[in-house]
């Protein structure tokens, strides 16, 4: 940790004040940003090991379908690695004291807390690109900050009365096992609730 001028004696000093989970989150938002120009796509989750978090297992990836999988596979073997922060989008961006923070260990609990936020944090990526995206571009986005498996992204889209996805053609999907990297993920024209929203940044800390 030289290079964030952190010495073992300032560290030490922080042990009354952080526990495992903090150290985590700290842990992970560390190594993803050493690693960050070693890959467009790094996964900075840890081994699952409660008595001392001292093992990781880092995926690298330059295509976001890569990453995409990898996610899949961890949920498909949940509990093996583990992740503290967000599970949602910006997972780095934790606060050990807010709600919304918390141990994730790719499980069907989590999965289901993901898909709350990713349907709160979706709009918002979506707004940031003018209203609209194409889902090429948009998974190239997500896959760099969640957790989240593919289906529970899909879900949250197709669950979020604020988003349609449209194909190449003009026509909108109905289900979300045919999306395809063509389409574009919009917001409707006439939303409703979500504007007021559009300015909270809190919701994504």
């Amino acid at each position: 940790l030289s290079y964030l001028n952190l010495d073992a004696d300032r560290l030490h000093q922080l042990d009354g004040l952080m526990n495992k989970r903090t150290w985590l989150g700290t842990a992970e938002r560390i190594v993803a940003s050493a690693f960050d120009g070693c890959a467009r796509y790094v996964s900075p989750f840890s081994i699952n090991n409660p008595d001392g978090w001292q093992y990781w297992f880092i995926h690298f990836a330059n295509f976001y379908r890569a990453r995409q999988e990898y996610n899949n596979v961890l949920h498909n073997n949940s509990s093996m690695q583990a992740h503290f922060g967000r599970s949602g989008l910006d997972m780095l961006s934790f606060d050990p004291s807010h709600s919304q923070n918390e141990l994730y260990l790719f499980e069907d609990s989590d999965r289901e807390k993901a898909r709350q936020q990713l349907s709160n944090d979706i709009p918002r990526l979506v707004n940031d690109f003018g209203d609209a995206v194409e889902i090429h571009s948009f998974y190239e986005s997500v896959y760099k900050m969640t957790p989240a498996h593919a289906d529970d992204i899909h879900q949250a889209i197709f669950q979020n009365t604020e988003l349609e996805v449209i194909t190449p053609s003009g026509g909108e999907r109905r289900k979300a096992n045919t999306i395809g990297p063509e389409d574009t993920l919009r917001l409707k024209s006439q939303p409703t609730f979500f504007p007021m929203f559009l300015n909270n940044k809190d919701k994504l800390k």
